[in-house]
């Protein structure tokens, strides 16, 4: 029950206000929370202010949508010096230093007892220190997890630690903590915009990455800045917008030029490939040794230190560099397998966490449209055979069109025989069941 005597909280004292008893503010904390049930214990432990930290997300989404408050306030001391906040045109005894009862006098107590409550709130914080390495914690293991597990394993999560990202920012925090905040939120909005075109929805995917890019602009993050033209210019490369994937590689150039992380690999390999696919490979190389001339200069930043998606590995560069290559043609096949080989060389020896299931399906994709050049069938069908082995929920956008290019390319063959027909149906049958939204 509510108990009498001062209120202990801002909650305890609305409570008073509006003469709810505590069995009724837990009926409508239910009604607020959409059928959640609040315990007689927890509702009891908020009013009295026995908490450590802020409840999850929900309950103070819940709590604020009720009483129209931060959280951080309701849990806090109460509001001026009793259970009813003053009201205008009332005459309020004089308090704290002053004995006058003049008009004066009162207007002077009560505007020190605003400047009091004023700090109180701006001192207040939705977010605390272990709020914030949880999130980050978060962070790191799904940017991690999504270059190795399927997609719709993931996806659940992806969507909650992004929103707890937005109601954190919300709140209230300090600058440093909104800084922070805006950071990991661009990283959840990056991984979102991946996830969403990984699923085909594009449009969305975009949505999720020009969100990310205001994250970056708050946060004032060069790295986040450059990393998320990265997802813009890929997410445009895989759904045919070249021009739009070249200009958005240029684009974070600057901010990459700054930030010094491997991001500025990404942008530079990621423009290669675009320029590549519209037949412009003279401007590819040069693009190609623009990303090599940035790794000699890479200086890892705070996304680098969280890994897999967020950062651009050797691996994955050498891979980029060969996919580009196989809009060469035939002219281009020698080096391109030795690129492919490189990167798969480099996948099989790198960290667990950098052996990325999209990345080596996309080089062994490349490496058997560059065996389809050289009119090695067999050796094409070897390299392509561990990918049409993926199951579908790790057939993502990407991963699908890079073999559908190997596709492409068996179209080239000139009096084509049993295993170009062989291969091209194996392709048309592994294509035709792609991970997508349901419809």
């Amino acid at each position: 029950m509510v108990e009498h005597g001062a209120p202990r909280t801002r909650l305890e004292q609305l409570l008073r206000q509006q003469h709810l008893t505590l069995e009724e503010f837990r009926k409508n904390y239910q009604r607020a929370a959409q059928g959640t049930a609040l315990s007689e214990r927890q509702a009891y432990r908020w009013v009295a202010g026995e908490v450590r930290g802020l409840p999850y997300p929900q309950a103070q989404a819940t709590l604020e949508t009720m009483f129209g408050e931060p959280v951080a306030r309701l849990l806090g001391p109460p509001y001026g010096l009793g259970a009813l906040a003053p009201t205008r045109g009332h005459r309020v005894a004089p308090q704290r230093g002053t004995t006058r009862t003049d008009w004066e006098g009162q207007v002077i107590a009560m505007s020190a007892e605003r400047a009091r409550d004023f700090r109180t709130r701006i001192e207040a914080s939705n977010v605390g220190t272990e709020t914030l390495d949880q999130l980050i914690d978060d962070l790191r293991r799904l940017v991690i997890a999504y270059e190795h597990q399927p997609l719709p394993t993931l996806l659940g999560e992806l969507v909650e630690t992004q929103d707890r990202a937005f109601v954190l920012l919300e709140g209230r925090q300090r600058p440093e903590q909104s800084r922070d905040l805006y950071l990991l939120a661009g990283i959840a909005c990056g991984l979102m915009a991946k996830a969403s075109h990984d699923l085909g929805a594009f449009h969305d995917a975009l949505t999720q990455a020009r969100t990310g890019y205001a994250c970056a602009d708050n946060a004032g993050h060069d790295g986040l800045r450059a990393w998320t033209r990265g997802l813009q210019s890929l997410i445009t490369y895989w759904s045919g917008r070249l021009e739009d994937s070249v200009r958005y590689a240029q684009s974070g150039a600057e901010a990459a030029a700054r930030s010094q992380g491997t991001a500025g690999v990404w942008l530079a390999s990621n423009e290669a490939r675009a320029l590549a696919a519209l037949h412009r490979l003279d401007d590819a190389h040069a693009a190609l040794a623009r990303a090599a001339d940035a790794r000699d200069r890479v200086q890892p930043d705070e996304l680098d230190s969280l890994g897999g998606l967020c950062t651009f590995s050797r691996p994955r560069q050498l891979y980029y560099a060969a996919d580009a290559l196989t809009w060469g043609g035939q002219p281009e096949a020698d080096r391109t397998e030795r690129l492919a080989l490189d990167a798969l060389e480099a996948y099989a020896g790198a960290p667990a966490p950098d052996r990325a299931f999209g990345g080596v399906a996309g080089t062994r994709s490349a490496l058997a449209i560059a065996r389809v050049f050289h009119g090695e069938i067999d050796g094409a069908a070897d390299a392509l055979g561990p990918v049409l082995e993926l199951p579908v929920a790790q057939r993502i956008h990407g991963v699908v069109t890079s073999v559908e290019h190997v596709r492409t390319a068996l179209r080239s063959v000139e009096n084509p025989g049993r295993e170009v027909t062989e291969l091209a149906g194996a392709i048309e049958g592994w294509t035709a069941e792609r991970l997508t939204l349901p419809h």
